[in-house]
């Protein structure tokens, strides 16, 4: 059995993020241009802050590709960070650099600094911040963008778009979801909707303008996925459980939902599960289960949908203590954003896409994309035939 898997390394001002990923079968074409278009999307938005200025995100390839084809060995990912020539001592590994009086004493409400601090035993929250900033996320979407290139060998897509910013809702249109994804890259807040547009971009305005932050709601859809990934058989092995794990382990997420979610709760059994026909194959007219049913994949679109706070490194600060003298004081403000709900939306695919391709080489996995094919295209003519 495939296990694909991967770790990311690095700080938010440190000279580089880094992933390896191990299990990627050899075959896959690997277009960097097509990872960096994703790391340009998470850098766009409306609301991003002024460091977006700074880094102009592009992934290396260190291992694990040649001449544009994966060959079966771990695939090392770098992402450079172009504000490390600032920090360079600041963040210095070397124990001379060391200056006690930067440190960050003051910690942000809704960030992971106290707890941070208190957890390792540690004096400065620049200890904890660094590696706890959204800014590990960049490396992420480039390892998402891999598995986005495993899936698209085998017609598999992950899309989606921002459903709602600041307490205002999009409204989707009734359009194949490919349509949808378009209409979301041609917006600056990445919906759907340009009258809901409108409101957004005002909100985030008036947000910033007070010195606040906001938060949203993304939607990601997975096309082509065939039944049967995940298993009903162990609780980890869940689609649908590792999918919320995955959502949630994004930075400011607080909530996840599969199909109709929470909406589930308030109607009766008839209006929530999607009846089955058959037509030259098995169909469901409706799709109120997110395309996940026993923790499988039904072979209906997936959706999912996560929920983002608001950014909690606000440039109006809340109020603080400080760790040393335990008087009060307003938190350290970091350079932050005031909305990056859209941004939220490309590391949710990421996150998506990883998931669903680890659960796809669970089902189907293989030494080389040659051998994955044969294995899928076997359990297509049996499902065909069930």
């Amino acid at each position: 059995m495939n296990i694909f898997r991967y770790l990311t390394a690095g700080e938010s001002h440190g000279p580089q993020l880094s992933a390896i990923i191990e299990g990627l079968p050899a075959g896959i074409h690997i277009v960097v241009e097509t990872v960096n278009h994703d790391l340009a999307r998470r850098q766009q938005g409306y609301g991003r802050g002024d460091r977006m200025k700074i880094e102009k995100d592009t992934a290396q390839l260190m291992s694990g590709v040649r001449w544009g084809v994966t060959i079966g060995s771990p695939v090392t990912l770098v992402v450079q960070n172009r504000d490390w020539g600032n920090w360079s001592e600041k963040m210095s590994p070397l124990p001379e650099h060391r200056d006690e009086s930067i440190a960050v004493t003051r910690p942000r409400p809704g960030h992971a600094d106290l707890t941070g601090v208190m957890k390792y035993n540690l004096d400065d929250a620049r200890n904890v911040l660094e590696r706890s900033s959204a800014r590990e996320t960049a490396v992420r979407v480039a390892v998402g963008a891999v598995a986005k290139a495993l899936l698209a060998e085998f017609g598999i897509k992950v899309g989606g778009f921002v459903s709602e910013l600041g307490g205002i809702s999009a409204v989707t249109p009734q359009e194949p979801l490919e349509n949808l994804w378009q209409r979301a890259g041609m917006s600056e807040t990445f919906c759907c909707d340009p009258i809901a547009e409108v409101e957004m971009k005002r909100a985030v305005d008036a947000a910033k303008s007070g010195g606040d932050t906001l938060g949203g709601v993304v939607e990601v859809q997975v096309i082509g996925v065939p039944p049967g990934l995940g298993s009903y058989v162990q609780w980890d092995r869940k689609l649908d459980a590792r999918l919320a794990m995955a959502l949630m382990s994004i930075q400011a997420i607080k909530g996840v939902e599969v199909g109709i979610g929470f909406d589930a709760a308030g109607r009766p059994g008839s209006r929530v599960h999607d009846e089955i026909f058959y037509q030259d194959g098995y169909r469901r007219h409706s799709n109120n289960a997110g395309g996940i049913e026993g923790g499988m994949s039904n072979g209906e679109p997936i959706v999912v949908r996560a929920a983002m706070k608001p950014i909690p490194t606000l440039y109006s600060p809340l109020r603080s203590v400080d760790m040393r003298t335990h008087e009060p004081f307003v938190a350290t403000v970091e350079r932050s954003d005031t909305c990056a709900v859209p941004a939220a939306l490309v590391v949710a695919e990421a996150v998506v896409a990883i998931e669903i391709a680890s659960a796809f080489l669970d089902k189907f996995g293989g030494d080389s994309i040659v051998e994955i094919r044969r294995n899928l295209e076997g359990y297509r003519e049996q499902i065909r035939n069930a």
